[in-house]
């Protein structure tokens, strides 16, 4: 019994290993780069991961590339007063202040995936990127396509910039 034990915690931390992927450029560090699947209707999906700026000077996520998707963007969704959701094309970037975290999440920051129009994001698919920061310099990054277990749903929003 014990063994069996042994060998399910394996298997376990086998498949949370397959999850967790960083990548690291200069001092910053990326965790978790990963997208929701989307409906096979849907135009567009979202992105999300965890930016850690361990230095001591900022930088900024300036831009993202992707041939696996149409187009890519970085994007922001914000709620007003009346709780009515915007979101809107980040020109300049994010900025990631020294020594602090940033988190791309639904609702919040994220990468936008554009374009999919009939090639819905499925789960199990990486999407490669490259992400390309002020000071850092660039790094090649894959999205692992997860289950929508909840959240924000972006399949819904069209380009706004």
């Amino acid at each position: 019994m014990k063994t069996l034990r042994i060998a399910a915690l394996a298997a376990l931390l086998g498949t949370t290993a397959a999850f967790a992927h960083d990548y690291t450029v200069g001092s910053i560090t990326i965790a978790h780069p990963m997208a929701f699947e989307t409906a096979k209707s849907a135009s567009v999906g979202g992105g999300y991961m965890t930016l850690t700026n361990s230095g001591d000077t900022p930088d900024t996520l300036r831009d993202i590339r992707s041939d696996t998707v149409p187009m890519i963007q970085l994007h922001k969704s914000e709620t007003d007063a009346n709780g009515v959701a915007r979101m809107f094309h980040l020109e300049d970037g994010i900025p990631l202040p020294a020594g602090e975290t940033v988190t791309l999440e639904p609702g919040g920051l994220h990468v936008m995936f554009m374009g999919l129009d009939g090639d819905p994001l499925e789960d199990g698919e990486e999407v490669k990127a490259t992400l390309v920061f002020e000071n850092a310099g660039e790094v090649d990054v894959i999205f692992n396509v997860e289950p929508r277990r909840g959240g924000m749903d972006h399949s819904n929003h069209s380009k706004s910039d």
